[in-house]
């Protein structure tokens, strides 16, 4: 704990001195505030003095700042943009210390397991470093270690951002409202998966396996035999950086083709495998002869599941239909916080935004400010989204830049438009829509079932000074009259299910009605019309008996 308090002594004293005392003063640091720090004459932006402030922090908080400049839907451009310059670099290890863990990690010195080992490393950063090996049979590989104690560093690290969020959540309503313990803890998982090489070397072995077909993306290879959680081999990537592009000119390269070739494989990456690359910055990206992009560097991943996959179609049907009610419901739907929020503000700013793209096909529309303009609703409403769809928002407008640096013509939403219409035909397919009426019917059925027993519990726990005297005689009848409202409840679920299931396929694609159209919408409209007079039979006969 003496450690923790020198730490927060030590993070205190960072921040007053960047100008950030405000900032330590909402983390709950007061008690180790020193005093003002004179500001030097030029005084720098907030954005770029917290850079500078995380640089000084250490590897722990650079990991944070990469982490929040992918978080568009709660920090402002400004500081996106400052905090995406984070270098993650750090002194080298000498190469006793990495020759000593390779022995301790495989079992014998480098000489005995590589037919050659290049002790200058090509790259430090703040986790590890990389160096540059020959197996035995010829095979060029890079080598990545671990750095000797780091592990017990950022765990430290991660205990005392975990607290100083728990602080600030208790003493600032923003923090309480964006989640930030939420996010601590996330941020918490994230880095410490990603101090595991074994997992990286799954994740780029489940990238190989997803583009195994697809001769144009190329994934390297991993050398299990030399590889630990602590050390990595991987098959030696070169070509040209895919910013280079003087040099992709120099090499003939398609620079046109190269950007379609990123598209089509970020789509894939999205509708398809639901498991994306979430750091496709230049440095990892090398375009080889032939136009074939070379990926590397799995340790940052996300996944997007089925249920994600649905809520991102839902927002984009809300903006093609022109429905600002639907999109408020969708971007909630979406969002991981439920804070206190004025509905009709937010209905007011998805109209407007609706506005700006009405008419418009997908192919016509820049991805970057329609995510920045939707992103800034969730910020303004303080609707925060999960960490994998933040992250794959951020590889979409990565990939959108990095597109049209290489053509000026190139357009994003023209490639994804196949990718998203696939997937909201699919969303309303007979079978999807069966499925979806089957589970809301059975997720109402146990509301109705539960609803009772809930009252009960709710009554046996109530105390704060308010006493209950009930008989169980007493209390017979308020229970059977929740049973009567928990039927009606369910059959009016499962009739508004089947109606506006009917509807949304309706207008999502009229051509894939007609062939079997008849049959479903007789169905469908005789369950939701008997239920309909279940429930009107029900709400008479209790009006003719009265209450009990």
């Amino acid at each position: 704990m003496n450690t923790h308090l020198e730490r927060f002594a030590q993070i205190a004293e960072i921040l007053t001195r960047h100008g950030l005392g405000f900032l330590a003063g909402a983390l709950g640091l007061e008690r180790w505030l020193p005093g003002p720090a004179p500001m030097p004459a030029e005084e720098p932006t907030t954005p770029v003095r917290l850079r500078v402030a995380l640089e000084e922090l250490g590897p722990t908080f650079i990991k944070l700042g990469q982490l929040l400049s992918t978080r568009s839907d709660i920090l402002p451009v400004a500081y996106l943009n400052e905090l995406s310059k984070l270098q993650d670099a750090a002194p080298p290890v000498s190469a006793a210390e990495i020759r000593s863990l390779i022995q301790q990690e495989l079992g014998a010195i480098p000489e005995r397991l590589f037919a050659s080992f290049d002790d200058e490393p090509l790259a430090s950063a703040s986790i590890g470093q990389a160096h540059a090996a020959t197996l035995m049979d010829g095979t060029e590989v890079v080598v990545k270690v671990r750095r000797p104690g780091i592990v017990a560093r950022i765990d430290e690290d991660l205990e005392i951002l975990q607290n100083l969020a728990a602080r600030a959540s208790r003493r600032w309503e923003a923090a309480a409202d964006y989640n930030l313990t939420g996010i601590a803890t996330e941020f918490a998982d994230t880095l410490r998966a990603e101090l595991d090489y074994l997992r990286e070397g799954r994740n780029a072995e489940r990238f190989a396996e997803n583009f195994a077909a697809i001769p144009e993306i190329y994934v390297p290879g991993i050398f299990w035999a030399t590889t630990t959680s602590r050390v990595l081999t991987m098959e030696r990537i070169r070509g040209i950086k895919v910013d280079q592009i003087e040099a992709l000119d120099h090499a003939e390269i398609n620079r046109g083709e190269v950007a379609q070739r990123a598209a089509r494989a970020v789509a894939k990456m999205i509708f398809e495998d639901g498991f994306f690359h979430a750091d496709p910055h230049p440095g990892n990206l090398f375009i080889q002869p032939g136009g074939r992009i070379a990926l590397i560097d799995f340790g940052m991943v996300g996944e997007i599941d089925e249920g994600l996959r649905d809520q991102l179609v839902g927002v984009l049907f809300a903006l093609t239909s022109s429905d600002p009610e639907r999109m408020g419901s969708a971007l909630r739907a979406i969002s991981v916080t439920r804070p206190t929020m004025d509905q009709s503000a937010l209905r007011r700013d998805c109209a407007r935004f609706i506005q700006l793209y009405k008419g418009l096909q997908l192919r016509e529309v820049k991805i970057a400010p329609l995510v920045t303009q939707m992103l800034a609703i969730l910020r303004n409403h303080h609707l925060q989204l999960p960490r994998d769809m933040a992250l794959l928002l951020k590889m979409v407008l990565m990939a959108e830049g990095m597109g049209v640096r290489l053509d000026p013509e190139f357009s994003l939403g023209e490639i994804l438009r196949p990718y998203a219409k696939a997937l909201a035909q699919a969303r309303f397919s007979p079978r999807n829509l069966a499925e979806r009426l089957g589970k809301a019917g059975l997720e109402a059925a146990e509301l109705g079932m539960i609803l009772p027993e809930k009252l009960r519990t709710l009554l046996e726990n109530m105390d704060g000074g308010v006493e209950v005297h009930l008989r169980a005689a007493e209390l017979e009848p308020l229970v059977g009259r929740v049973e009567r409202i928990g039927n009606r409840l369910v059959a009016g679920m499962i009739a508004a299910a089947f109606i506006r299931g009917i509807g949304e396929l309706t207008a999502a694609d009229r051509e894939r009605l007609r062939t079997w159209q008849n049959p479903l919408l007789g169905a469908g409209l005789g369950a939701a019309g008997s239920l309909g007079a279940y429930l009107a039979w029900t709400a008479r006969r209790r009006k003719y008996r009265g209450p009990r």
